[in-house]
């Protein structure tokens, strides 16, 4: 069975067949799935999805794009929300120059108190960063230095970069992007760390891998991912789902 560990079922994109691709999820070999909030109200869906599905698992967070949402009052309502027994890290939290907006600074004070928030509550985090590397790494090692470990999401950077996450026990989410053609600097990270430090994401509805480009994304693709991953390392197939499963239940604490 393969891990799912970055999805959005919570976006309007499955609002016409959310149930039903959700409950053909197992039946074609996913085991489990990591929703993954990004804004208070999605954090408020994600539990909900959590609640129905045995299989289904959440983060509670607010991706960088939306901190400008955050006040003392809502992050205390978010800290709540991580004693539930199904809530399994903080995120999607991070940064992202790219759209560059709220402000920088705004993004980077309320990254800062997530990171201290996951330290006050146990969880790993699941970092969101985008064209906004030395920042990103700057805020984690200062506020969180890997304490209750995570996952950097969507990984996009050098292998350098992903060198220093390794030194804090940091796991790198690969998902469709290593199967675009023009990926070649992920497929040189996927290449030099090692699978045991590998999660399989999906980031759907969002970055759908090749032949699928373009269109929807889902956690069905999820083996498209897995394959290339084992192209590019050398490794049987089984072997990449076996151990990033494994992988993902260590930390996300998943018996």
């Amino acid at each position: 069975m393969i891990f799912e560990s970055h999805a959005h079922y919570d976006d309007s994109a499955f609002d016409g067949d959310r149930d039903a691709l959700l409950d053909s999820l197992e039946e074609n070999g996913i085991g489990y799935v990591i929703n993954v909030g990004a804004s208070l109200e999605t954090t408020a869906r994600t539990i909900a999805l959590a609640d129905r599905y045995p299989f289904v698992y959440g983060a509670a967070g607010v991706h960088p794009s939306d901190s400008g949402e955050l006040t003392e009052d809502s992050l205390l309502w978010l800290k709540g929300q991580c004693a539930h027994p199904k809530i399994v890290a903080v995120g999607e939290i991070g940064l992202d120059y790219y759209w560059d907006k709220p402000a920088r600074e705004i993004q980077k004070k309320w990254f800062g108190r997530q990171l201290r928030m996951a330290n006050e509550v146990g969880l790993p985090v699941i970092l969101h960063s985008r064209e906004a590397a030395r920042d990103t790494l700057d805020i984690v090692k200062a506020e969180y230095a890997g304490k209750a470990g995570g996952v950097i999401h969507c990984f996009s950077y050098t292998k350098e970069t992903a060198e220093e996450y390794m030194a804090m026990g940091f796991y790198f989410g690969i998902g469709g992007v290593v199967t675009f053609q023009n990926g070649r600097k992920l497929k040189e990270v996927v290449e030099y760390i090692p699978i045991e430090r590998i999660l399989l994401e999906t980031d759907s509805p969002y970055l759908a891998p090749v032949p699928y480009r373009g269109k929807r994304n889902s956690s069905l693709y999820l083996p498209l991912i897995a394959e290339e991953i084992a192209r590019i390392k050398g490794l049987d197939y089984d072997k990449v789902v076996e151990t990033t499963m494994r992988n993902a239940k260590r930390l996300f604490g998943i018996a």
